[in-house]
């Protein structure tokens, strides 16, 4: 298996989309619907990326890139990060960057754009 992709997403649709289209790229795909449940399999496993959509319950992803960024594990906390938004008007590259967001994608996405990041922040 190839490297290992946290999707956080709430739409089930754009989850299971992702999935297979990252899956046929060779990743190993581990989904989750919020930001409190990336930083809880953060806890327990290494990831090669993080699919992070912005507007999620919970926690949206603003605030888990922050908390990402601020982990005392060097590895982790490094991770790249891949913002995903269906409002990137509300926010700056500028925004992203403050909270430690490598790169982001617009909704609706286009998913030779989303396989030509991933691969990038992940060196495939």
């Amino acid at each position: 298996m190839g490297k290992k992709i946290l999707v956080a997403e709430d739409s089930s649709v754009i989850q299971n989309i992702t999935r297979k289209v990252l899956q046929f790229q060779n990743y190993e795909i581990i989904s989750v619907k919020n930001g409190q449940q990336v930083l809880d399999k953060l806890a327990k496993s290494d990831y090669d990326a993080i699919l992070l959509d912005i507007n999620m319950p919970v926690m949206d992803g603003m605030e888990c890139a922050q908390k990402i960024r601020n982990l005392d594990d060097s590895n982790k906390k490094n991770i790249p990060i891949v913002a995903i938004t269906g409002n990137a008007k509300n926010y700056s590259m500028d925004d992203f960057k403050e909270v430690g967001i490598n790169e982001y994608l617009p909704k609706p996405l286009n998913f030779d754009n989303l396989v030509n990041v991933v691969n990038k922040v992940t060196n495939n």
